[in-house]
């Protein structure tokens, strides 16, 4: 997570839906933007985000009459990728009924924000042959947005994990936003190692020793933009495979297996182990203030769901720049 001085978004108001641990409010507030609604049905990341937030999300959103939505600025969805069931005709608002984006489509029509920001997996944009991505999209302009999409990957934002995700910023037509420029990308500076934990007491428990343990010979002296491989456990299957500290992370995920499920394995000081739920978080962006779930499970599974704080942060710094006047005004 960035410091940010300059508060593009101070006297805003966005509300956050599928909030998971709150990633989307994290990096929104750092830019000066207010919370003033949540939602999240899965109960354990509820006890997290109240735990950090002081305020409990709203359970299922499709149970939720949009009407009752404060109003607010700034929508934002990091909402589940579920296939449409497309008829041919429509492809818009009608179309993505039955999926959890029509939650985030009738909010939008009733309340009308300035700006959806949405967030979702790679392969979204590519779902049904470009067909999922053109309903979100036909849907937004039938609303009355502009739609703009963009994929980008943490390791071009200062974070060393490959995540690869679809970014969506849709401006109200009456703004008269007719361009905007997702965040260039920069050099990487901080790798594994820069992220992981120093009491060794902290981590032992996750160290893995093997009889099936192999190393192919890679030297662990050089730094890269990519996750560098140096061996396996068992076949080298997913979650087998041991990775060096002096490269990136591997995505993290929130399902597999493996003896080192969800995060992969690394060597750090001679052992093979998985990371840590900390280091997760600090390699997701979230600020060691950040509390995190008591059960490690949930942690990882949450963590795996979760936003990168930072590229929303850069995202969000472009989207300000945007809404530079105040509401009312013409940008």
């Amino acid at each position: 997570m960035i410091h940010i001085e300059k508060k593009l978004l101070e006297n805003r108001t966005f509300i956050d839906l599928f909030a998971g641990l709150g990633g989307f409010r994290l990096a929104l507030e750092s830019l000066g933007a207010k919370c003033v609604y949540s939602s999240e049905w899965d109960e354990h990341a509820q006890k997290v985000y109240a735990r950090n937030f002081g305020d409990t999300p709203d359970g299922d959103i499709t149970k939720v009459d949009e009407n009752t939505i404060p109003e607010h600025d700034i929508l934002c969805a990091g909402f589940p990728c579920q296939p449409f069931s497309i008829s041919g005709k429509q492809k818009g608002f009608e179309d993505s009924r039955g999926t959890l984006f029509f939650d985030v489509a009738r909010i939008v029509k009733a309340k009308r924000p300035l700006v959806v920001f949405m967030e979702n997996v790679k392969n979204f944009a590519a779902h049904d042959n470009g067909r999922t991505l053109a309903v979100v999209r036909n849907t937004m302009e039938e609303l009355g947005y502009t739609f703009f999409q963009q994929v980008l990957n943490a390791v071009d934002y200062g974070i060393p994990q490959k995540r690869e995700r679809i970014y969506m910023v849709c401006f109200r037509k009456d703004l008269g936003i007719e361009q905007f420029q997702f965040p260039k990308p920069f050099p990487l500076e901080k790798h594994v190692e820069d992220h992981l934990l120093t009491d060794e007491a902290q981590v032992e428990h996750l160290c893995i020793e093997r009889q099936d343990t192999y190393f192919n010979g890679v030297p662990d002296d050089q730094y890269s933009t990519r996750s560098i491989r140096l061996g396996i456990v068992n076949k080298g299957g997913q979650g087998e495979r041991i990775y060096s500290t002096k490269g990136i992370a591997i995505t993290l995920s929130a399902n597999g297996g493996g003896v080192f499920a969800k995060t992969g394995g690394y060597l750090v000081n001679g052992k093979t182990r998985r990371l840590h739920p900390r280091e997760c978080a600090r390699i997701m962006g979230y600020p060691d203030s950040y509390q995190l779930c008591d059960n490690p499970s949930q942690a990882y599974k949450q963590f795996g769901n979760s936003v990168v704080i930072d590229v929303l942060q850069y995202i969000g710094i472009q989207i300000g720049s945007r809404l530079v006047p105040q509401k009312g005004e013409t940008p």
